[in-house]
């Protein structure tokens, strides 16, 4: 990632000819909000000057303590190739302070940042991730909302005329490679109608910015193709969901703590320790890297999402694989993750339950090389392998018992996003679906 100073921002605004700059944010549940100036007002910005209501935005403050400031990241520069012409827009990312001067309790970037703290206070220098979301392209009707009618009948790595979404999928590559995206791969996936980007790792604060970039910029190409993409975990029945693969590594300098040639695995001790503690807590921050109702019906047997708690260095059933790369490229790949999750509150979570592991010196159990999803039940307990929650009202409750996992949000964002959580269960368990009265209604 660029570093700039404030005079290359002022210098950059000029030569690239930007009208308006969006300061970008991301509230408690994962969604991207922004405030537009025109760029007459970058001095102002730049003197983290610029106000906004917080009182308005999911899980953030009451009314009467609703005044908030947005703090740029310099390094989070870059004008948006879509907006091309007379009316350029640049965006920044900032971080939430309070009028008194003080980090914002409730700003998941920020709290994301206060984990790596700790993180850093263990001798470890970075935290890395390179993830790989996957979304959904649908078509519009006539009035630009969004149909059920899936653009391709493509499959894993075709290509078209069966991937119809080929042409949409190159566009948006390009436009990422133009804000400084490495792309290392792009193509269909298992379900039709379903896509995957990869790009580079990065720092976890800059792969969080960079994922939350990615959705805007997919979602943003898919509407001048006509189409919708959607990173809603499980939109079809009876075919894959949408999951967000997460390949993590810590790191001491240049050098990755999780590889270690003498060992069996060529993994360190620090790794074993760091999955022991991700495995350990994995029931309990579920319901932060799977938050929506929907996100429980991508977790279940038989579409390729990980159910069941258990690692493998080959096995793609468990929750937790090791890739095969070492050396520098030595991480863990934890697989329960889907789109829809707030990354900077998941990042939160997985990286305090990896750190636990490592504060306490904890062992994970024996690898499972087997395909867990053919085991019966019996054997998956003579295994020792526990299942996810299985719903979101059970993942909730299991998220406030763990006191690790609460701490890794901290008491404002907990409180918060838990009853907005609450809310989303309950207005589902009371709803009549269209299930229910196909199934019922004749019957009874």
């Amino acid at each position: 990632m660029a570093k700039y100073t404030r005079e290359d921002i002022e210098r950059l605004a000029k030569e690239q000819q930007v009208k308006f700059i969006r300061l970008q944010f991301t509230d408690i549940l994962g969604t991207i909000k922004n405030v537009e100036i025109p760029v007459s007002q970058l001095e102002k910005a730049l003197d983290n000057k610029i106000m906004f209501d917080g009182s308005s935005i999911e899980g953030f403050v009451r009314i009467e303590e609703s005044d908030m400031y947005l703090y740029p990241d310099l390094d989070t520069w870059v004008v948006f190739p879509w907006t091309a012409g007379n009316g350029k827009v640049a965006r920044l990312i900032c971080d939430i302070y309070s009028p008194d001067g003080t980090p914002f309790l409730g700003d998941p970037r920020m709290n994301l940042k206060r984990v790596l703290e700790e993180m850093k206070e263990l001798g470890f220098t970075s935290f890395n991730l390179g993830p790989e979301p996957e979304f959904f392209l649908f078509k519009l009707d006539e009035k630009g909302e969004p149909t059920l009618e899936l653009n391709d009948d493509g499959g894993y790595f075709d290509l078209a005329p069966t991937d119809l979404g080929e042409n949409c999928r190159k566009d948006i590559v390009v436009e990422l490679e133009e804000m400084g995206f490495e792309i290392e791969a792009s193509h269909h996936e298992v379900a039709p109608g379903q896509h995957e980007i990869d790009f580079k790792y990065a720092d976890i604060v800059t792969a969080c910015d960079n994922i939350q970039t990615f959705k805007l910029a997919v979602k943003t190409i898919a509407r001048k193709h006509g189409l919708h993409a959607t990173f809603m975990p499980k939109p079809l029945f009876g075919v894959n969901g949408s999951g967000m693969h997460s390949n993590v590594s810590l790191f001491k300098g240049k050098d990755n703590a999780f590889y270690d040639p003498s060992d069996e695995l060529e993994l360190s001790e620090t790794a074993y320790q760091f999955l022991a503690g991700v495995l350990k807590h994995a029931p309990n921050f579920t319901a932060v890297t799977n938050p929506t109702v929907n996100s429980f019906k991508r977790l279940v047997p038989g579409y390729e999402a990980p159910v069941y708690v258990a690692w493998s260095a080959r096995n793609r059933s468990p929750l937790i694989r090791i890739p095969a790369s070492r050396g520098l490229s030595t991480r863990i790949e934890l697989r329960s993750v889907d789109p829809s999750a707030n990354p900077y509150l998941a990042m939160a979570v997985i990286l305090k339950a990896g750190l636990d592991g490592i504060k306490n010196k904890l062992t994970p159990p024996a690898p499972v090389d087997r395909n867990i999803y053919v085991m019966s039940k019996e054997e998956r307990i003579a295994e020792g392998i526990t299942d996810l929650p299985s719903t979101l009202s059970e993942a909730l409750v299991k998220l406030q018992e763990d006191e690790v996992i609460v701490s890794a949000l901290g008491e404002h964002i907990v409180s918060n996003f838990v009853e907005a959580k609450e809310i989303e269960w309950d207005m589902f368990r009371t709803q009549v679906h269209p299930w229910e009265r196909e199934q019922y209604m004749k019957m009874y």
